[in-house]
């Protein structure tokens, strides 16, 4: 049989269960994290397994979650608070005893690692080198290789820590048929295996948004680190093939076998309706053929919990009772700790700029396809205190108030204004139903007056902003004095 042969019939075999029927009521694929977690990378260490995802602008960056069956993930630690620009594609990996987190930032790639999965983390070292997505791989002669964007290659120290020799094309992609609709071959986020006799290499093409058919995964192999790297007859390993699936622009895959010998692919996607949350990592099963290549399968058994399981996710509410800020918050482009104080209770947020676009932020991402979030909020002479839906300083909607009236971003660039008759202590709500937002007021968290509805929020994503954000949920502090917040709550309802 031929590899163009192997490769329609595994096509279309794959078409039959890869519409809209199969992919929202089969089992898999399955979403193990919701909301903004793309560009996923995962290890597994023993019995555990880690995974990381993009940061961008968010800091602290690179949120790291443990799990020991795959599908339930709690998070442990944020591994960088250095702003170095906007972080992404990272590759989460452990060579000789340490773990590392190899990833770009303005237009260079970075590294910082641990002796602890659960830090502390270095600092960002800045690697001598452009392109995109790193994949770090050790080749047949225990030598250190990073693999980049575009099909590139450049060796790594022993140490991991700075590039040595010369960059070089090893690989050119699939080429995937010519009237896909995609954003163009973006050949992008090299990821390794070395599994029996082969080397097998996954690779992202198709651009990671704009058609729903964008994206998709794509796999290589070769028996030696160096090539030459052979297409899989079964490409691509996933793909979304119509705009009537559950999961768009499905892409950047990883491969990672689980302590029962079993195989599995996780990678990223939008869901249909609900691209303001970003790209979702989701699972599938892989099943390894008679020919040595591989190919996501309809059916598995996933690990069976050791112990008593731990409720997975993560606890977006925060009484703010904690020594420390929580794990689900982050801030934006900076990361000031001196800004932030937590004290019987409340959180202190200083004061900056005089509104979303360039006040003091703390976003935490949501999950639900409509939600409420609230908050009691306590202003200083001279501070404005708000709640807000955050993708950009370029988009985002909320309230806020200095004491005097409430403002009501409704839109990036509208505002309106409405009386406050509750002065510096107030609560603020934002309902949020499938992304028609309303925000109301309240003096006792109780007895609600709504201060503006519908406003819609579909529109707040990549596709039409760029970034690659998503919409957060944020509590801005701004003006030259603190903000008190008190009880942040998150329900999700239907």
């Amino acid at each position: 049989m031929t590899a163009n042969l192997k490769r329609l019939l595994a096509t279309l075999a794959f078409s039959q269960f890869a519409g809209s029927g199969f992919s929202q009521n089969a089992e898999y694929p399955r979403v193990i994290l919701r909301g903004d977690y793309p560009d996923p990378s995962i290890l597994r260490d023993g019995r555990d397994y880690y995974m990381t995802h993009s940061p961008f602008f968010y800091t602290p960056g690179f949120l790291i979650w443990h799990s020991t069956d795959l599908m339930n993930w709690n998070p442990v630690c944020r591994a960088m608070t250095k702003v170095v620009g906007s972080a992404m594609a990272p590759d989460l990996v452990k060579h000789g005893g340490k773990y590392y987190i190899y990833f770009p930032a303005a237009g260079v790639n970075w590294v910082i690692s641990a002796g602890n999965i659960r830090g502390p983390w270095s600092e960002p070292v800045k690697l001598d080198v452009g392109h995109i997505d790193p994949g770090h791989a050790v080749g047949e002669d225990g030598k250190r290789y990073l693999f980049l964007s575009a099909g590139n290659r450049i060796p790594l120290s022993d140490v991991g820590l700075a590039v040595t020799g010369r960059m070089e094309m090893v690989y050119s992609g699939w080429d995937y048929p010519a009237d896909w609709k995609t954003e163009g071959k973006f050949l992008e986020a090299p990821k390794i295996i070395r599994k029996g006799e082969y080397f097998y290499m996954l690779s992202a093409e198709g651009g990671t948004a704009g058609p729903p058919t964008s994206h998709m995964v794509v796999a290589a192999r070769s028996k030696s680190i160096h090539g030459p790297w052979e297409n899989s007859p079964y490409n691509p390993i996933v793909h979304t093939y119509g705009a009537d699936e559950q999961w768009w622009s499905r892409g950047h895959g990883t491969l990672i076998d689980d302590i029962n010998g079993n195989w599995w692919i996780v990678y990223h996607a939008y869901e249909n309706g609900y691209y303001t949350l970003g790209r979702q990592t989701l699972i599938e099963p892989v099943e390894w053929l008679d020919d040595g290549w591989f190919r996501v399968a309809k059916k598995a058994v996933p690990i069976e919990p050791n112990g008593k399981p731990v409720a997975p996710g993560m606890r977006l509410s925060d009484d703010f009772s904690e020594k420390e800020l929580g794990l689900q918050w982050t801030t934006w482009r900076d990361y000031d700790p001196n800004s932030i104080t937590l004290k019987n209770k409340s959180l202190f947020l200083k004061g900056s700029g005089t509104g979303p676009k360039d006040g003091r932020l703390l976003l935490t991402t949501p999950t639900g396809h409509s939600y409420e979030t609230r908050v009691e909020i306590t202003l200083q002479d001279g501070s404005v205190g708000g709640l807000i839906l955050f993708y950009s300083e370029k988009a985002f909607t909320g309230i806020s108030s200095g004491g005097g009236q409430f403002t009501i971003y409704e839109n990036t660039g509208e505002s309106s204004q409405s009386p406050n008759r509750f002065g510096n202590h107030f609560f603020l709500k934002i309902i949020n139903r499938q992304n028609s937002c309303d925000m109301a007021a309240s003096a006792d968290g109780k007895n609600w007056t709504t201060i503006q509805s519908g406003v819609d929020v579909s529109q707040m994503h990549h596709n039409k902003l760029k970034g690659f954000f998503a919409l957060r949920i944020g509590l801005m502090a701004a003006g030259s004095a603190e903000v008190k917040f008190n009880n942040f709550a998150y329900r999700e309802s239907q």
